[in-house]
Order: structure tokens, then sequence, then C-alpha cells
């Protein structure tokens, strides 16, 4: 069984960074593509920055220039970093990947940004 755990999360003031990781486990032939969600109380889950199998990053608006999505092929694991952080970037932040053609969700990890 594929498993995606998530971890990194935490308070933070304004300005401030933090770094989250995205570990997979299980019997893992192909990872196509790797994306970072959050979902604020009382909104929907966006789409905040994804990496694919070669490479390639893409990031919503709001976080662009602040945040940077990359991946340890090695150790089977995806990071966000985040710079910068507004309170708007509050969140719960979760981590979805196509792995052997089907799409997996971690539990998801608190980010807080309060001065």
């Amino acid at each position: 069984q594929v498993q995606l755990m998530e971890s990194g999360g935490g308070l933070v003031q304004p300005g401030g960074s933090l770094r989250l990781s995205c570990a997979a486990s299980g019997s893992i032939a192909s990872v196509v593509i790797t994306g970072w969600y959050r979902q604020a109380p009382g909104k929907v889950r966006e789409l905040v920055a994804r990496i694919n199998g070669g490479g390639a990053t893409n990031y919503d608006d709001s976080v662009k220039g602040r945040f940077t999505i990359s991946r340890d092929n090695a150790k089977n694991t995806v990071y966000l970093q985040m710079n910068d952080l507004k309170p708007e970037d509050s969140a719960v932040y979760y981590c979805w990947s196509l792995v052997n053609a089907r799409g997996y969700w971690g539990q998801g990890t608190q980010v807080t940004v309060s001065s």
C-alpha cells in the first residue's frame, strides 16, 4: 500500500519560513506528478504548487516567488520551501501524488502564520 506523510508545519511569524516534506512509502513503480494543496477554514482546497516527473514546476500566483517545490528522488520525498510567509498562507497543507497511476492524499500538516 502506498502512503504519503506530510511534516514540517507549525507556527511562524509573518515574514518567516517553513519547509514542508511529503514522503512516500510502499511499493512505488512510478510517480507522475506531486502537488501541494492547502485548505483554510471555510474555504475550498486549492493547489499551491506542483512538480511533474520531468521536474517542471507550477505555482499559484499567490505564492509565486515565495514558495519553491522540489524533490529528492532517492528519498521519495517532495518538499515545499515557504519563505516570506503571510497570515493568509495559514491553512492545512496537503500533499497529493499520482503514484502507480492512482492518486493519493497525505494526512495534512497545519501551518499558522501569526504575530
